[in-house]
């Protein structure tokens, strides 16, 4: 039998303006070189959900890292932090983007990474994933699930949230691959149309997944609108596409 081995670890990083910030980072025992990839947390936080994703990814040959977007908030339990943060409107896009770059920077850093980077997001950080793709040109693939408010009214935008992401589609700075589930209301199968339309429409390089049976978060084991069949799917797909962008 192959041996196995991975280290994983809590680390600091510079964030937006130079901040330092928490991040847990994964990825396999050895000199590499390994491809990369950043994960974006949700709403809920920066949870269990999300340190077994980062580990997930190192157990398939990657070098990821999951920075806390909410780590301003002081620490605690994720679900109370991220309530806190929710109280306060939630992040600046701004903020989001200046910690992110940060966790793409360290990353490349590393003598182990092979030079490629992937991106993945779900709920609020898949619209936050496709929002730094739009913005920055250093990262080598996407990957997007079930980001809300990608499509929004005007009525929707504020000073933390001053754009929709979908206005900055052409933009778009590498291939994307998006996940949904059709029993979604945030975003619906109506604004995932205008999503792919408008990505369509600029010629970007782009694959979406949809399935049937399945709401928002299907992804997630610990809560009740995990949907095993569906995941596994999407989980497949995840994989080929990081396989075909980042390891090839």
């Amino acid at each position: 039998m192959a041996y196995e081995s991975m280290i994983a670890e809590t680390i600091t990083i510079s964030g937006n303006n130079g901040e330092p910030i928490s991040a847990y980072v994964a990825r396999p025992m050895g000199p590499g070189p390994f491809p990369g990839v950043v994960l974006l947390h949700h709403i809920p936080g920066w949870d269990e959900w999300y340190r077994d994703a980062t580990r997930k990814f190192a157990h398939y040959g990657y070098a990821a890292i999951s920075h806390n977007m909410f780590h301003r908030a002081g620490e605690g339990r994720s679900d109370d932090i991220a309530a806190k943060v929710r109280a306060e409107g939630g992040i600046p896009d701004a903020q989001a983007m200046g910690d992110t770059q940060g966790a793409v920077k360290w990353l490349r850093s590393q003598p182990w990474i092979n030079g490629k980077v992937g991106m993945f997001g779900s709920c609020s950080a898949g619209r936050q994933t496709f929002l730094y793709a739009c913005q920055h040109k250093d990262i080598d693939c996407a990957v997007e699930l079930w980001g809300g408010r990608v499509v929004m009214a005007k009525e929707d935008l504020n000073p933390k949230m001053p754009v929709a992401p979908i206005d900055l589609t052409a933009g778009l700075s590498c291939p994307l691959l998006g996940i949904f589930g059709n029993e979604d209301k945030a975003p619906t199968p109506e604004q995932v149309n205008q999503h792919e339309a408008e990505l369509k429409k600029h010629g970007k390089n782009y694959e979406f997944h949809r399935y049937d049976g399945a709401a928002h978060g299907f992804f997630y084991y610990d809560r009740p609108m995990y949907r095993v069949e569906q995941a596994l799917d999407g989980w497949k797909k995840v994989f080929a596409f990081y396989e075909k962008h980042l390891k090839k």
